[in-house]
Parts: C-alpha cells; sequence; structure tokens
C-alpha cells in the first residue's frame, strides 16, 4: 500500500492549493530519463471485462482478476480498472472486485468509477488500490482531486478525462472537449485548460482519453495528446486508439506521454504485453524489462 494519510506530493506552482513540490520542471538537468510505461486497461461492466467502441457496443470478455493475473505475468507495468457504468448510473464502486485483484497481482493498480468522496478513495486506496481515477465526480466537484491530494498524496490521484475533437473557438482553444458520464454528457469545458486547473489541484497524473479513437486501434490522438503534455507538468498517460507497437511508439515519443495505455490490442490476443514492450525497446524507446 503506498497510500499514506497526510503524505503530500506536488509541483511548486500548485502553492495556491497548498501542495509542495515534487515533481522536477521541464528541462532539469537533475531529472532522470524515465522509462516509459505499458499500462493495459480493463473496463469492467456488472462484474465483467468489458471492450467496446468509442463508448459504444460494447462486448464482454471475463472475469477481471483473471485478466489482471494474465498481464501481471506478461509484465505489464501497472492496470487500471473503470467501472464504466459506476458515474452515469450513480452508485458506488466494486471494491469487492478491487481486494480479489490485490490478492493475486504484484503490480501497481489505479481505480476509478463511483468514486466521489475521500472517504471512497480510502475504501479503494484500502482494498489493495494504489491510486484513484476521478473523472467525472472531479468535474462536479473539483475540489475532490485536492482532497485526495491532501488526504493521500497526489500520486494516489489521478485525472481520468474523457475528450472529443470539437470546432476550435474562444470557448474551446485546443479544439477538444470533456465529457463526462462514460461520453454521455458535454461539459463545455477545453481539454487542456481543465488538464491545467486539475494539476493545479492536486492530480498527480493524468490519464487522456480520446473517444474519437477509442477502440478503433488506428492509433492514439497525438493532436490532443501532445497539447495536454506540453501544457502540464505531470505525467499524461494516452488513452485511446492503440491497435499496434508502433501506436504505442508514437504515443509516448510524438505525443509526449509518459504511457501508453492498451486494451483491445492485448485483450483479442493480437498482442502480448511482451510483445509491445520489445518491439518499443526495438524502436529506441526506454521501457522496463517484462522480467
Amino acid at each position: 500500500m503506498v497510500a499514506v494519510e497526510g503524505m503530500l506530493t506536488g509541483k511548486e506552482d500548485r502553492s495556491s492549493a497548498g501542495l509542495p513540490p515534487s515533481i522536477p520542471e521541464p528541462g532539469d538537468s537533475a531529472a532522470p530519463v524515465l522509462s516509459k510505461r505499458v499500462i493495459v486497461c480493463l473496463d469492467v461492466r456488472d462484474g465483467q471485462v468489458t471492450k467496446g467502441v468509442k463508448f459504444q457496443g460494447n462486448v464482454d470478455l471475463g472475469d477481471p482478476v483473471e485478466y489482471a493475473a494474465r498481464y501481471d505475468a506478461q509484465g505489464a507495468d501497472e492496470l487500471v480498472f473503470y467501472d464504466i457504468t459506476a458515474s452515469a448510473e450513480k452508485r458506488g464502486l466494486f471494491v469487492e472486485v478491487v481486494r480479489r485483484v490485490a490478492e493475486r497481482i504484484f503490480i501497481p493498480f489505479s481505480v476509478g468509477g463511483g468514486i466521489r468522496s475521500v472517504e471512497a478513495m480510502r475504501a479503494v486506496l484500502l482494498a489493495g488500490a494504489e491510486k484513484v481515477s476521478l473523472n467525472s465526480p472531479a468535474v462536479r466537484d473539483p475540489s475532490l482531486l485536492t482532497q485526495g491530494a491532501r488526504a493521500f498524496g497526489a500520486q494516489c490521484v489521478v485525472l481520468g478525462m474523457d475528450v472529443k475533437r470539437s470546432t476550435a473557438c474562444c470557448a474551446l482553444p485546443s479544439g477538444y472537449e470533456v465529457v463526462i458520464d462514460g461520453g454521455r454528457t458535454p461539459t463545455g469545458k477545453d481539454a487542456v485548460a481543465w488538464a491545467r486547473e486539475a494539476e493545479r489541484l492536486g492530480a498527480g497524473e493524468i490519464c487522456l482519453n480520446a473517444i474519437d479513437t477509442d477502440g478503433v486501434r488506428q492509433g492514439y490522438e497525438l493532436n490532443i495528446t501532445r497539447q495536454v503534455a506540453d501544457a502540464v507538468g505531470i505525467p499524461v498517460i494516452a488513452s485511446g486508439g492503440g491497435g499496434t507497437p508502433q501506436h504505442c511508439i508514437d504515443a509516448v515519443t510524438r505525443g509526449g506521454a509518459e504511457a501508453a495505455l492498451v486494451a483491445s490490442m492485448v485483450h483479442y490476443g493480437d498482442y502480448t504485453v511482451d510483445d509491445i514492450k520489445r518491439a518499443m525497446a526495438a524502436g529506441g524507446v526506454a521501457v522496463r524489462p517484462s522480467a
């Protein structure tokens, strides 16, 4: 368990939120060269791993605990579990699944969906998760990011952000709008502006999912990934669209992400995590060995 009540991390420009620095500024010669991560995403619905395209047409695949053990064995750096209907259905998270996963795997994992309070964050972390992901609830109550960072440390708080392409305008200068409730509700928030605000409030990481490319397996949305990565000083995870190892390479090079989130390409057996990491290493990307 990495979450320690009262432990704080953060970035110097978060002082207005009362959060101290921890991440070197870009260009700091003392900043280490970090390996890029391959993170497997497991969407969960009614206790089953499920996968759709652009948040629609989901097909149930199997037991999340068994899938988690498989990807741990394949060398995934981390896992992410999303209860994909918890927020829309306004119900709590699947804590029992979190406990079962923690008993089986030995790599860090984060959990999101239906987390609307510090108490819910604490329950997930005590069940064995290393991080909590806040998406729709953080848009509705941004103070949750600060509350979580102050209670458990910013390294435990991930902003999950779903975005859709839009017409660039004064309200959406990036050309991408934040949407919530599993893509059902537009917010009018600009993706880059919300990323900056979330960092200031205490988020220690951003998982950026592009709905337009989600599940399509034709490559990540590099435009918005690069915009967000350049705008913040915390790690950005590229999500939505990975179909080949080259897409993962593009996400962490051209897209500027610290990690690539994969789902369909491993769920359907096209590649193992080890296949992806070997290809990334061959392409010149620093990755942690699978074994």
